[in-house]
């Protein structure tokens, strides 16, 4: 029986835990599963202006906290909040970067590309791409098909651990819904909220989940141990940490919810 060690949390390191879950800024996400490590989306640039997105908030923690890293796991690549130029460099310099077909194209090595239900095996961690819509469900897509831009979430498998899912920048319940039919109950859920808005976007509706509908996907997912990320260090989200904590407390789910500062591990433990 997995459960949370602390709610407080300890700050990352480079040394690997069983099982733990840290975010670091943005949707820039530590995941220790089995004695591997992987990172989603790495934003690692300080506050700056990127155009028609603006970063607040520089990152909880660095490249040197994080370490060396099996994999980088990449939602999507042409957008600066889920991949800053201090995360490219950082990806481009590990062993392995998984990203969905048309990003891995854009990229080159060392970038493994997959569509959605394809997956990867990284040192025995069955890693699965899962469909991800970065918009409302009305939205018109583009010529590849895709709401903004082709994006995936993942989920993390290995004997004996949590299963894990990384929602990526996703705005859907029946996504979330199709993925628990198709793969089955989640353990623990990394969900990238904020209710993300961009005013020339769809008409400034959310292009990620809002605080309600994480608490949706979680009790979809029948997910026992939820970490939400994508909701602090860019001028675009819309909802916060206390948001979502209020919508966890509104359905007397609180419990499932990790509260660990930015920087600090979720770790759960078996036993």
């Amino acid at each position: 029986m997995w459960s949370c060690a602390t709610s407080a949390g300890v700050r990352l390191t480079p040394d690997r835990r069983q099982f733990a879950v840290t975010v670091i800024g943005g949707p820039t996400t530590v995941l220790d599963v089995a004695g591997r490590r992987f990172l989603s989306d790495p934003t690692f640039d300080p506050p700056g202006d990127y155009g028609y997105l603006v970063k607040t908030h520089g990152p909880a923690a660095g490249t040197d906290a994080v370490g060396e890293v099996d994999a980088v796991l990449l939602s999507h690549d042409l957008h600066p909040d889920n991949f800053d130029r201090s995360g490219r460099d950082f990806a481009l310099s590990t062993p392995l970067v998984l990203a969905p077909t048309t990003a891995a194209r854009r990229l080159g090595a060392p970038a493994r590309g997959r569509s959605s239900w394809g997956s990867w095996d990284v040192n025995g961690t069955t890693i699965t791409a899962v469909p991800a819509r970065h918009g409302p469900a009305d939205a018109e897509v583009d010529d590849d098909g895709f709401v903004n831009c082709e994006v995936i979430g993942f989920v993390v498998e290995v004997p004996d651990a949590p299963t894990t899912y990384i929602s990526g920048d996703n705005a859907s319940l029946t996504v979330v819904r199709e993925i628990r039919d198709r793969l089955g109950p989640i353990d623990c859920a990394v969900l990238f909220a904020g209710a993300a808005s961009v005013p020339a976007k769809f008409d400034g509706r959310p292009l990620s989940l809002t605080s309600e509908r994480a608490v949706a996907a979680a009790e979809i997912l029948d997910a026992q141990h939820v970490v939400v990320a994508h909701q602090h260090g860019w001028q675009h989200f819309n909802q916060g940490m206390e948001d979502t904590q209020r919508a966890f407390a509104d359905v007397g789910l609180t419990d499932r919810l990790c509260t660990a500062p930015l920087g600090h591990q979720c770790e759960l433990t078996n036993g």
